[in-house]
C-alpha cells in the first residue's frame, strides 16, 4: 500500500482559516520564545514541530535557523500543557522562558514554520558577535532603576513604525527603516560612549541579544537589555505594582498589531493628524502599507491609506488582477512610499 504523504504546510485559504479561527468554541493563549542555541539540521527540526504543534492546533509563526528559534504562538487553552510537554521533549527548549501576550485576541490564523538564515535579519558578519557573550539581562525593576540614572542611555532595538506607537520616554529611537541598516547606525550613535551605561529593549529580547553582543564586540562595556522584553516588562511591573516607564502600545507583528500597555496615545494619523495609534494595513491588496489611521479617516478612505488606493480598492476584482499584472500601472504613489511593511499575516 503506498503510504501518504504528510503535508508539512498549510494549503487552506485565509479566508476560509480566519472564519474558522472566528467560530473557535475555545479561548487562545498567545505566546512568543526565543533561544539561541546551535541546531545541526534547522530543516528536520523545522519539520518535527510542524508535525507536533499541527496536532495541537497550535498557530503561529516560528523561525528556526543554525543558530537557534523565534517563535510567536497562538495555543489553544486545553491544549497548553501539552504545548509544554512538547517543549519539554527537546532538551534545549526545557527552560526557555515563554512569555503570555499582554493582552489576547486573535493573533494568528494558520502555522507557519519556516527555515531562515538569521533569526533576526541583521546580515552583520559573523566575526562581528560572539552568541556567547550577551549583555547583562535586567528585570524590570532593574530597568527602571538604570532608567533613574541621567548618564544612561537607553536604546530602542525596534522599527521606527513600533516606537511610533509606543516606548521608554527618554530612548534613543534609530531612524532606520529595515534590520540591515539597526547595528552599523546603533554603533554610529553610540560612537565615543564605550564606557557609559547602556540600556538596549525590544519587544520580546531577541533583536537585544544578539545586538548586545555586537557593541560588545565593537568595544562597548557596560551593555545591559531588557530581560523579556517590553512584554515581560509588562507583566513584572503589573505583577511588582511598579510604575510602567514604558508609555503606549507595544506593537505586535500579528493581527493584533498592538497591546496596550499605557493610556497615553503618541501617535498621530498619518492622513489627518489626529491624536491616534491605531496601525492599520491598507486594504488595497496591490499596497499593504502599514500606517497609523483614524476612525474617522478610516471610515473615508475604506481602510486605505490614499485616495488612490481607495480608488483601486473599488475596482472589479478581475480589472485589479490584470493592473497588478502591469508594471507600468501605477496603483498608488503617496508620501508611505518608503515605508517597510511588516510580513503580516
Amino acid at each position: 500500500m503506498k503510504q501518504k504523504k504528510i503535508v508539512l504546510f498549510n494549503k487552506v485559504g485565509r479566508d476560509i482559516l480566519k472564519k474558522e479561527l472566528a467560530v473557535e468554541p475555545f479561548d487562545r493563549i498567545t505566546a512568543s520564545f526565543y533561544v539561541y542555541h546551535p541546531i545541526e539540521n534547522p530543516e528536520v527540526f523545522r519539520d518535527q514541530l510542524f508535525i507536533d504543534w499541527n496536532k495541537l492546533n497550535i498557530l503561529g509563526r516560528i523561525y528556526v535557523a543554525t543558530e537557534g528559534i523565534n517563535a510567536q504562538l497562538s495555543v489553544p487553552e486545553q491544549n497548553w500543557s501539552q504545548f509544554r510537554e512538547s517543549m519539554n521533549s527537546f532538551p534545549f527548549l526545557r527552560n526557555v522562558l515563554i512569555k503570555k501576550a499582554i493582552q489576547d485576541g486573535n493573533s494568528f490564523y494558520k502555522l507557519t514554520v519556516k527555515v531562515r538564515k538569521e533569526l533576526v535579519a541583521y546580515g552583520v558578519p559573523k566575526n562581528s558577535y560572539d552568541m556567547n557573550k550577551v549583555g547583562n539581562h535586567l528585570s524590570a525593576e532593574e530597568f527602571n532603576q538604570a532608567l533613574e540614572k541621567p548618564e544612561t542611555i537607553i536604546v530602542d532595538m525596534r522599527n521606527y513604525y513600533e516606537s511610533e506607537v509606543g516606548r521608554f520616554e527618554s530612548a534613543v529611537i534609530p531612524d532606520v527603516e529595515i534590520s540591515k541598516e539597526l547595528l552599523p547606525e546603533v554603533k554610529q550613535i553610540l560612537d565615543g560612549k564605550e564606557e557609559e551605561q547602556i540600556l538596549l529593549y525590544c519587544t520580546g529580547g531577541i533583536r537585544c541579544e544578539k545586538a548586545s553582543s555586537y557593541l560588545m564586540n565593537h568595544g562597548f562595556k557596560n551593555v545591559n537589555q531588557l530581560s523579556g522584553g517590553i512584554i515581560q516588562y509588562v507583566h513584572e511591573i503589573n505583577k511588582k505594582g511598579l510604575k510602567s516607564k514604558f508609555i503606549g502600545k507595544n506593537f505586535v507583528f500579528d493581527d493584533r498589531l498592538g497591546e496596550r500597555v499605557t493610556e497615553d496615545v503618541i501617535a498621530k494619523c498619518h492622513i489627518c493628524g489626529a491624536s491616534c495609534d491605531t496601525h492599520t494595513d491598507c486594504k488595497n491588496n496591490a499596497c499593504h502599507i502599514l500606517f497609523i489611521q483614524c476612525e474617522t479617516c478610516f471610515k473615508e478612505l475604506d481602510g486605505c491609506c490614499s485616495k488612490e488606493c481607495n480608488r483601486f480598492f473599488k475596482l472589479p476584482i478581475e480589472e485589479q488582477k490584470i493592473r497588478r499584472k502591469d508594471p507600468t500601472q501605477v496603483v498608488s504613489r503617496t508620501f508611505f512610499d518608503s515605508r517597510i511593511k511588516p510580513k503580516l499575516n
